[in-house]
């Protein structure tokens, strides 16, 4: 019934707005009809009504008019007839008081016009504290705060004491500064003033400590409030979700309803939806959701868009969908946050297909309409589609753009176009920021561009960007791949100086690399210095233990991690099972594997599987190893068999090692290490017949052991040999100091063993 009404509704209203108009406009002067209108807000008109009036011979305005004009242009935002307006009254020769001079001094502000501000502010021959507020808001409304502060001072050096606007605006203007020093000051001057209780003053504080991170001052703040309006638990909300209080935002939320003063705007429902998505909890937002419907805010934008992007992150992307559709009419940030959703969601279809409509509906996309889109391509497959937005991209124009083009680096470097990434990149070397320098340096990492990364990092340090704390992770990982102990003590140093070694990821990749270099002791040492390592801290460490043998100390390290409830996660457990294994703890061994999912809900991955195989092959248990791959959850691969079959060359164990090498075969038939292994493994047990017939049939395939090699790091440069190597351009030198050291070895008593 009401939904049919509705439309007639609407055109009564029409109808009756003319009727008013023209009930208004007889006999009343032009003056008195453009009040009229301003008082009912019917802004339009009333500038309507100015211009239409300018054409009589004898038009002139009085003092209380050209200010309900200027303020109409103020809430319109329209400085060409802000300007119109203050022109015709300066040609009229009218005087304007002190209030109309004020009124004018904010509309420029509010239009951004700030040099016409500064101008009647300077030609004022009397100025009053809305004068130099309506100033100082019109800077730190178009982020200038520098100059609002400037005038600030110079208006305390004037003797004119501030009220609680010019308090709003001033620590507005700071907030905008990140100068969190002159903030604390500012705080002090509004406690000392007669408006230090004032909420105009103590909202302002609120916003400026929530965007500075410091939560518990802004809650300091809130909580000495005496009274508090929408505006104060609003910034309080939005200050817990956005620094990852999103529990605390739902109970402040909570508290507000409770309450039952205010009712929560679009903006709070906005925070609100933003605290759910961090949280992964859909089903607070689905409550929420329903909330904001009986609320009215159902159809509204902004809300929208927030609860949008929550059921995208929660994987619920249909109902995403549904969200979006209900918006009344969606704007470019609507269409943004949920193609975004469906991109970051990896739904790549849906994403373009949003993209389409938006674009047949008349908009324009931005920066972050392309960027967001080409998040969704993430594989060689969609490396075309890729292709195809990379050349919107430079036919809109958005190619100069720097932030676009690192998400197009990023796509193409994710699609495994490396090639591309890398000649992306050195077409813009020169207009790079720091997160174009991170961008590359982390597709390096994840293509094994190891050299890359080092040639990279040069180039970097000679730029106009330092490396951060991102840069050095990377570095640190290529250093941690190719074992250079020497480079990576650099970039120890360097994160020393810089201060970057307080960083935790940077703290974790010095660690794995320590660790992983055999430089026990050093990574220890740099664990203990932690106040708070997270699991990837414990799990760096302990993995180092294991690796080098150092078994019970790994365990020792896992059993305090536990007192200290630091959950473990995968990479925690493929050390302690690797530290079972080394120190022959079957028994225990099991136990944590069964412990995985049981108690902390991992499952057992491939890697996981190959520990316990290595435990109980080491362990002599070859047939219950061999069960082990059978029952496993998913296919063995070659590490696994090749794991046992190394046991069962130890163990002599023929009968076993023959399936385990035949598993292997029939995976990689001329895989050589299998071979090998079982050829050796005859030998030993003296089955010469066998051990012909492999080599025969080793002949016959065209298999050939693939030498063993290894490196050694002098000097930043990297020598690589292999068995019986003689290409190295010291190899003399290198026989001779071998020769050297087994005489050296002899003279010592040592006996060369001797199969």
């Amino acid at each position: 019934m009401i939904k049919n009404i509705r439309p007639q509704v609407g055109f009564a209203s029409n109808n009756v707005k003319e009727h008013v108009l023209s009930k208004f406009k007889a006999g009343q002067s032009s003056n008195e009809y453009i009040i009229s209108l301003c008082k009912q807000k019917l802004f339009n008109e009333a500038i309507k009504e100015f211009e239409f009036s300018q054409k009589k011979t004898r038009f002139c305005l009085n003092l209380n008019t050209y200010a309900y004009l200027i303020s109409a242009c103020s809430y319109l935002r329209s400085l060409e007839h802000g300007r119109k307006i203050h022109d015709h009254m300066l040609k009229s020769k009218s005087h304007p008081d002190l209030t109309l001079q004020n009124h004018i001094l904010n509309m420029y502000g509010k239009c951004a016009s700030l040099k016409d501000a500064q101008k009647l502010f300077d030609d004022m021959p009397e100025r009053n504290v809305v004068s130099w507020t309506s100033v100082i808001a019109g800077y730190a409304q178009n982020g200038q705060g520098g100059n609002a502060l400037e005038l600030y001072s110079q208006m305390l050096q004037s003797g004119i004491m501030p009220d609680q606007f010019t308090f709003g605006s001033v620590i507005k203007a700071c907030s905008s500064l990140g100068d969190i020093g002159l903030g604390r000051q500012l705080h002090a001057h509004v406690l000392k003033s007669e408006f230090g209780d004032h909420i105009i003053a103590q909202n302002a504080l609120i916003s400026m400590y929530t965007k500075s991170s410091l939560i518990i001052d802004a809650l300091g703040v809130f909580s000495r409030m005496a009274t508090r309006d929408l505006i104060s638990w609003g910034s309080m909300i939005a200050g817990f979700s956005q620094l990852g209080y999103e529990l605390e935002a739902l109970c402040y939320f909570k508290e507000m309803l409770h309450q039952g003063v205010y009712l929560p705007n679009e903006f709070i429902f906005g925070s609100i939806f933003c605290a759910c998505s961090s949280l992964l909890q859909p089903e607070y937002g689905r409550q929420l959701h329903g909330m904001s419907i009986k609320f009215g805010l159902g159809r509204d934008v902004f809300a929208g868009c927030s609860l949008c992007d929550m059921y995208a992150k929660c994987g619920f992307l249909s109902s995403a969908r549904n969200v979006f559709y209900q918006i009344g009419r969606p704007d470019l940030v609507a269409w943004n946050a949920v193609i975004a959703g469906f991109a970051y969601g990896g739904d790549a279809k849906e994403a373009i297909a949003f993209f389409s409509q938006m674009r047949h509906q008349g908009l324009i996309p931005d920066e972050i309409t392309v960027r967001s889109l080409l998040c969704a391509f993430t594989s060689p497959l969609e490396l075309y589609k890729g292709m195809q937005v990379h050349a919107y991209i430079c036919k809109m124009g958005l190619d100069l753009d720097v932030p676009v083009c690192n998400t197009l680096m990023t796509m193409y470097a994710k699609c495994s176009e490396f090639h591309n990434a890398i000649f992306f990149f050195e077409k813009m070397r020169y207009n790079a920021d720091l997160v174009s320098w991170n961008a590359i340096l982390t597709a390096c990492m994840h293509h094994n561009q190891v050299e890359e990364v080092f040639r990279l990092l040069k180039l970097m340090c000679i730029s106009q960007h330092r490396p951060d704390y991102i840069s050095l992770t990377n570095v640190l990982g290529a250093c941690t791949e190719i074992v250079s102990i020497e480079i990576g003590s650099q970039v120890h140093c360097f994160a020393l100086k810089t201060g970057l070694v307080i960083d935790i990821s940077v703290t974790n990749g010095l660690i794995d690399l320590y660790a992983k270099c055999g430089y026990l002791e050093t990574a220890r040492k740099i664990f203990d210095s932690m106040i708070n390592p997270n699991v990837v801290s414990w799990s760096s460490l302990i993995l180092g233990y294991s690796q080098f043998g150092y078994g019970e100390e790994a365990l020792e390290l896992f059993e305090t991690m536990r007192r200290l409830d630091v959950k473990p996660n995968h990479v925690t457990f493929l050390g302690v099972l690797t530290a079972c294994s080394h120190v022959g703890l079957v028994e225990e061994g099991w136990q944590l594997y069964r412990n995985m999912e049981k108690e902390f809900g991992i499952l057992p991955s491939r890697e996981h599987c190959s520990c316990m195989v290595d435990l109980l092959a080491r362990a002599g248990c070859l047939n219950e190893a061999e069960g082990f791959i059978h029952q496993m959850a998913f296919d063995p691969d070659i590490v696994v068999w090749k794991t046992l079959l190394a046991a069962c060359k130890t163990h002599g164990n023929v009968d076993v090692g023959k399936r385990a090498a035949e598993n292997i075969l029939k995976i990689d038939p001329s895989n050589s290490a299998a071979h090998v292994l079982l050829c050796n493994i005859y030998a030993s047990k003296g089955n010469w017949e066998e051990f012909a017939r492999l080599r025969s049939l080793m002949k016959q395939r065209g298999v050939k052991k693939v030498p063993g090699q290894s490196w050694i790091e002098v000097k930043n440069r990297i020598h690589v040999f292999f068995v019986e190597d003689r290409l190295h351009p010291e190899i003399n030198k290198i026989y001779a100091t071998l020769e050297e050291l087994l005489l050296q070895m002899l003279d010592a008593g040592y006996v060369p063993f001797q199969k």
